[in-house]
């Protein structure tokens, strides 16, 4: 037994936000509740299942917030990721993802099997035929039929260049015969189609983002239109993202869309610049609390965050809210460096500032809980499980 202090939890509850000891990625109740409800309004007025994506934030009660607002599910990137997410009573999740492993579409047949008298829906994406045999084989050992099978989707390639069945749009004879080697298995089920473009997600221009996805949605749509011709037609179209959603919602090929940033905006989110008539504008409400832990440089303070605290492939974290002459300079392993301007008010030692982080996605894989900000004080705190679930 350890005859040291134990350290106290992130937070406590009722706890003001200037007092955390930091560094602490913090959650905004006001604006993300806000995020959701556009988005699910948006996805209700057209008629559009809305399935956010939960590799970005790998949290359960972020997932279980936007469903009891009326999503249809989740999307998860890694077999193993889904797994804390079922735990946590989310029954439908969309692998978005290829598996090449006998182990891990063990997993989805596995889990598919204990949960199914529940109501568990497990699905997964496949571009190849060896694919399909994994997973056949996988959901044959566990005895899996049509009763309560493992539903696939045949993902196409509309413009990422990464996985997806290419060309499928000009000749889809590959995708129809995906789709009879998965309905030849008794325990899998073909529902439809994948069709995701990440690329487009982050065009600067409105016009250059909205024909990327026009474009995307019109590959779907012809594979699907070719499907339906040979008498398969598929019930799910899914794809998109936070930065072409109002064209996918718009385009009418998709069944559901997949955004998952929309409920945090990042900083590089933030540098899409947004048509003049988008309805879809999401707000901050995901930051870093981080303390100023040295002033000793003129122009400049030193924060205790960095790159072992926030992710900067994207560009570095921005002060908010905006102050005028500060800006970041660097990010260290376990230092954060901010220019302030001669004619601006600095931050003072011991201040506790907020920052919206480059990129939300890896940002939430650095740490192990999401603290809960609500009218400045800590409301909850959300464990961030599925962490470290990358297989």
């Amino acid at each position: 037994m350890s005859v040291f202090t134990a350290l106290p939890p992130p937070a406590c509850p009722g706890q003001h936000a200037a007092t955390l000891a930091t560094p602490l990625l913090v959650l905004q109740a006001e604006p993300f509740e806000r995020n959701l409800q556009r988005m699910q309004a948006a996805a209700t007025r057209h008629g559009v299942a809305l399935r956010p994506h939960a590799k970005a934030h790998k949290c359960p009660q972020v997932a279980l917030a936007q469903l009891r607002g009326g999503a249809a599910g989740i999307c998860v990137q890694k077999a193993s990721e889904a797994l804390p997410f079922l735990e946590a009573g989310v029954h439908d999740i969309h692998v978005s993802n290829q598996l090449a492993s006998a182990l891990q579409a063990g997993w989805l047949a596995r889990w598919q099997r204990e949960g199914g008298a529940r109501g568990t829906r497990l699905s997964v994406c496949v571009d190849d035929l060896r694919q399909v045999a994994v997973l056949a084989a996988a959901a044959a050992a566990e005895g899996l039929d049509a009763a309560w099978p493992l539903d696939v989707l045949v993902e196409i390639d509309v413009g990422q260049g990464r996985c997806g069945v290419p060309g499928a749009e000009r000749d889809a004879t590959p995708v129809l015969r995906l789709v009879e080697a998965i309905d030849a298995a008794p325990g899998l089920r073909w529902t439809g189609l994948q069709a995701y473009h990440g690329g487009a997600q982050h065009l600067r221009d409105p016009a250059e983002r909205a024909a990327a996805a026009r474009a995307a949605g019109e590959r779907a749509g012809a594979v699907a239109a070719a499907l339906r011709a040979a008498g398969r037609p598929p019930r799910v179209v899914t794809g998109g993202g936070t930065g072409t959603v109002a064209s996918d919602l718009a385009g009418g090929v998709y069944t559901e869309v997949q955004p998952g940033s929309y409920a945090f905006m990042d900083a590089d989110y933030a540098a899409n610049r947004a048509a003049a008539d988008e309805a879809l504008r999401f707000e901050h409400a995901l930051f870093l609390a981080t303390t100023v832990i040295s002033t000793a440089l003129p122009g400049q303070v030193v924060l205790d965050c960095g790159l072992k605290t926030l992710s900067a492939e994207s560009g570095p974290p921005q002060p908010w809210p905006p102050r005028p002459g500060w800006g970041p300079v660097a990010l260290n392993d376990e230092h954060g460096v901010m220019a302030v301007a001669a004619d601006a008010a600095a931050p003072a030692l011991g201040q506790v500032l907020q920052l919206v982080p480059g990129h939300c996605d890896p940002s939430f894989n650095l740490h192990d809980t999401l603290v809960l900000l609500r009218s400045g004080c800590v409301a909850g705190l959300w464990p961030i499980a599925a962490r470290g679930h990358s297989r």
